[in-house]
This record gives C-alpha cells, sequence and structure tokens, in this order.
C-alpha cells in the first residue's frame, strides 16, 4: 500500500469536478451550436424558398457607341448592351422588339457633365445605377448590361 501526500489527495478529487465542467461546456456549446444552425436554417432557407427564380437570359441587343461630354471639356465614350430576358423573347407582357434608344437616353442623362474623375473612379457604382434604372425603364424585361466601349478623354 502507498501513502497518500497532502498534494495528491486535492488533485484526485478535483479531477471529477473539473472533467463535470468541461463536460458542461462542452454540452452547452454544442446546444448553441445546434441552435444557431437551427435558426440559419430555418430562417435563411425560408427565404431562399420564397424568392423567385432568377430569369433565364435571352437576345443581346448592343447598343452603338456614343461620345458623352463630361464636365470640364471631356467626353466618355460609351457603348453597351443589353441582355434581354428570356420571356421578353417568347413575346412575353412586354414582348416588342428590342430597341436600344431608350436607355442609350438614360445613359446620356446620367454621364452627361459628370466630373471626369467621377467617371474613371466609379465606373462600377456608374454602371450599377444606369443598369438599375435601365431595368426599370424596359420593365424588368433587360435583366443586365454590359460596357462594350468605356473610354475617357
Amino acid at each position: 500500500m502507498s501513502k497518500k501526500t497532502k498534494d495528491e489527495t486535492p488533485a484526485d478529487e478535483d479531477a471529477p469536478k473539473g472533467g463535470k465542467k468541461k463536460l458542461l461546456i462542452i454540452g452547452l456549446v454544442a446546444v448553441l451550436a445546434i441552435g444557431a444552425a437551427a435558426y440559419f436554417f430555418v430562417f435563411s432557407g425560408g427565404g431562399e424558398a420564397e424568392a423567385e427564380p432568377a430569369p433565364e437570359p435571352g437576345s443581346v441587343l448592343v447598343v452603338d457607341p456614343v461620345a458623352i461630354n463630361l464636365a470640364g471639356g471631356s467626353y466618355l465614350k460609351l457603348g453597351f448592351a443589353l441582355q434581354f430576358t428570356a420571356e421578353h423573347d417568347a413575346g412575353g407582357e412586354h414582348g416588342a422588339k428590342p430597341d436600344g434608344s431608350q436607355a442609350m437616353d438614360i445613359a446620356i442623362a446620367q454621364f452627361s457633365g459628370a466630373a471626369l474623375t467621377d467617371v474613371q473612379a466609379n465606373r462600377e457604382a456608374m454602371k450599377a445605377h444606369l443598369q438599375e434604372a435601365i431595368v426599370e425603364a424596359y420593365h424588368h424585361d433587360v435583366m443586365s448590361i454590359y460596357y462594350t466601349e468605356y473610354v475617357t478623354q
């Protein structure tokens, strides 16, 4: 038989208590993780199921480039293409023959008089704003725009 010292006795008694604390903490973390996962699937997944599917791409209409006067005597030569939806091509609600004149008018109105530095530094932001205006003007028959030419001087 071996003798136990005072130092060994408290350590042996604390080991089961420390193990229970660790088990409790691990269990609590697991419950929180399961709760977070359930929240994610219930609230994130439900929104996606109710969302409309993205429209299928249809024909593309290339709009001829035009020079647009900017502030300070500079100009922007802008050309772009309109990506119509397949529903538009199939003669949907607004299925008229594609025409880019309205889109060009919107582009000229948006870019005319803009500062050269804005046009150069904020190209993607200005494109997003232009796309939003065109999609709305074409009653969502246009799903996207693509720059085919973007030259400043």
